[in-house]
């Protein structure tokens, strides 16, 4: 159990949103997103005493959280569906043809190679620490980027090429 609830508070108030965002991006399921994080930081909380004199707690966090959506991954017991519409988003988007078209390409990967991409280039990681957080080696991260990123550009097709265009 945490020892000093309100220093867990405190982290958990200033890293859920970046939490959040990383369980939708690897899940494109708001309510599921919303689960994972709460289920990770329930993980957190029962060994925030370790969590807390970790390295990074927040590198911690996330690898709780990816490992949480790969092992949700892997049970099949869920009858949940994914629902086909993306929720709208607060705030000013860059190029919302170009995102909505990448987001629309990430729910089509499987778990793995969605979890790789959005750690890699959404998460702006490294490979190694992408395979801490994922728990393999950085071979194997490298190999599924590479394959990942092909079925990125196989889904996208033409999509891509007039993106890139605009």
């Amino acid at each position: 159990m945490a020892t000093d609830p309100d220093e867990f508070l405190e982290f958990a108030t200033a890293r859920s949103a970046q939490l959040f965002r990383t369980a939708w991006l690897l899940s494109g399921d708001w309510h599921l997103a919303e689960d994972l994080v709460q289920t990770t930081l329930g993980k957190l909380y029962r060994s925030w005493r370790r969590v807390k004199s970790a390295d990074n707690p927040d590198a911690y966090a996330r690898t709780v959280l990816v490992r949480s959506y790969l092992s949700w991954r892997r049970r099949r017991s869920s009858g949940e569906q994914a629902y086909g519409t993306i929720p709208d988003s607060a705030g000013p988007e860059l190029d919302p043809a170009l995102r909505m078209t990448l987001l629309k390409g990430l729910a089509q990967l499987p778990p793995k190679d969605r979890a790789v991409l959005v750690l890699r280039y959404w998460e702006d990681m490294s490979v190694e620490q992408t395979a801490r957080q994922m728990g393999c080696s950085q071979g194997a991260v490298r190999n599924r980027s590479l394959r990942a990123l092909e079925k990125m550009r196989t889904i996208l097709g033409g999509d891509l090429q007039a993106l890139a265009a605009a």
